[in-house]
């Protein structure tokens, strides 16, 4: 069976703030896109990565921070960027989210002396396409 790269589960493109986005404007553009990450963009490389669960945690910490005013995206991203390119074996991106213990990767591309974000790997898409089973007709031969 030949090997599934990055490419074979990763979504395409990416959803992007920059990295003084308010934090109302990062849960609204999550709300209307019907995602649960943002890829921090800077000059159009990828600076950092911030989750609903980011935001749900600067909730708790900080309470009393009335619509967390006066933070942006670069307040609460996690940075450095975990990345992987798109021609990488999918165990290379599986171990890099269990070492770090995330849940998703952003894709890139060396671009600029820096990291050019092209897709996001999240363990729902690789849970998703491993239960799809292989998509081809030579490659549904090599499953069997």
């Amino acid at each position: 069976m030949p090997e599934l790269t990055v490419r074979d589960c990763m979504h395409a493109g990416v959803i992007a703030c920059a990295p003084d986005a308010s934090l109302e404007e990062v849960a609204e553009t999550m709300r209307q896109r019907h995602v649960s990450a943002l890829v921090v963009v800077d000059g159009g490389l990828a600076v950092g990565l911030i989750s609903k669960t980011d935001l749900v945690n600067a909730s708790f910490v900080a309470p009393y921070m009335r619509y967390w005013r006066g933070l942006s995206a670069r307040h609460l991203m996690s940075a450095p960027v975990v990345a992987v390119r798109p021609e990488a074996p999918l165990r290379e991106a599986l171990e890099r989210l269990r070492r770090h213990r995330i849940h998703r990767v952003v894709v890139t591309e060396v671009a600029d002396g820096g990291e050019r974000p092209i897709g996001i790997l999240s363990l729902t898409d690789v849970v998703q396409r491993l239960g799809a089973g292989p998509r081809d007709e030579a490659a549904k031969e090599a499953w069997r």
